[in-house]
């Protein structure tokens, strides 16, 4: 473990140590994953104590054609690449979150980033549940163990737990 001085992050509320704590043991790297614009870059950004790296990008015409909008259409950005944030727990566990995107033509790269996981959360968006299938298809294929957050929206239907 490398000892470096710890320092802060002026920019980010919340924020702690942006240096690794000497005592840290385990390094645990998590895949957070789901269908495009589940929420994923945003749950990452919430909880990370370090200023997260995320690789969003403008919507373009481009992208019109193959990512759909439907349940979604005030979104205007999408993840390129990877969200990347960190988590220090009591016992000196420190989680890596791993964000992936949520587009089909990736998966090439989700096959990368998930090597080496020790498990994925999988966000499925209340407003649009079949578009997480495909998601949990994958990551069930891969053996990754998993949980699920169902992200509520405030536009989404209500659905009760044994739903």
């Amino acid at each position: 473990m490398a000892s470096a001085t710890s320092s802060t992050v002026d920019d980010l509320p919340g924020a702690t140590d942006i240096h690794l704590p000497d005592t840290a043991q385990d390094l645990v790297k998590i895949l957070v994953t789901g269908p495009f614009g589940v929420g994923k870059t945003t749950l990452i950004r919430s909880v990370s104590e370090i200023r997260p790296l995320h690789t969003e990008e403008q919507l373009t015409e481009a992208s019109a054609q193959v990512d759909d909008l439907a349940g979604v259409r005030d979104k205007s950005t999408t993840t390129v690449a990877i969200d990347f944030g960190r988590i220090s727990l009591p016992g000196d566990v420190v989680l890596y979150l791993f964000g992936t995107p949520g587009q089909e033509r990736f998966r090439p790269l989700w096959d990368d980033i998930a090597y080496g996981a020790l498990g994925a959360l999988v966000l499925v968006d209340a407003r649009r549940i079949d578009a997480s299938f495909d998601v949990l298809g994958l990551v069930e294929e891969t053996g990754l163990p998993y949980a699920v957050a169902f992200n509520t929206f405030p536009d989404a239907p209500r659905h009760h737990t044994p739903e």
